[in-house]
């Protein structure tokens, strides 16, 4: 048995001498073992497409043309206000107010007028006297005060109808001047009181 492993060594070594002497000999060179390189894919990628902007185009201005005929516009004149006649002075009384009271010192009377016809009257009265006088001239009402009470002379003065600072129409003595007020009987005052307001003319004449 080793002379046969012996043997077949021998013989492969002598195999490979036979090969790899550089002395000629008839064997053919071995062939190259062919390589195969596997192919190369390439994937071309597209370029990306960039959007070009586009001038935008803007729509032309339309003109409209109107076709109807626009209407001349007539501006009527407004109406001017009509003013109201005023009320001529009451007959029969010396004052010039057409509504208010009147008050004549000489005759010693008093009326009360409402457009320009007398509304109450005339009622006796008294006035001033002497070094207390009743003033003269177109005044208005100024305040009333049904039941006042005068602290200067300790007096009550019921239904005061003032028309000048401390001189009104009041209850008062018909007998007796005051002084510088106008003195009614109770009842007249009160047609007074409750007849004229506040505003109202108040004419006093001699």
């Amino acid at each position: 048995m080793k002379k046969l492993i012996l043997t077949v060594t021998g013989v492969a070594a002598a195999a490979v001498l036979g090969a790899c002497s550089g002395g000629g000999g008839s064997a053919a060179p071995a062939a190259a073992p062919v390589v195969t390189t596997p192919p190369v894919v390439t994937t071309t990628t597209p370029p990306s497409s960039v959007p070009v902007e586009t001038p935008s185009s803007s729509p032309a201005p339309t003109t409209t043309t109107s076709t109807e005929k626009k209407k001349p516009t007539t501006t009527k004149p407004k109406p001017k206000p009509v003013e109201k006649p005023k009320p001529k002075p009451a007959a029969g009384v010396p004052c010039s107010i057409s509504s208010g009271a009147c008050v004549d010192l000489s005759a010693k009377k008093t009326w009360i007028i409402r457009d320009g016809q007398i509304a109450y009257g005339p009622v006796p009265i008294t006035a001033g006297k002497k070094g207390y006088p009743t003033p003269l001239g177109t005044f208005s009402v100024i305040s009333k005060v049904k039941n006042y009470h005068s602290k200067q002379f300790d007096a009550p003065m019921p239904n005061s109808v003032f028309f000048v600072p401390g001189i009104a129409f009041h209850t008062g003595s018909l007998s007796q001047p005051s002084h510088g007020c106008i003195h009614l009987s109770a009842g007249a005052s009160a047609k007074y009181f409750s007849t004229l307001k506040v505003g109202d003319a108040v004419q006093v004449v001699r």
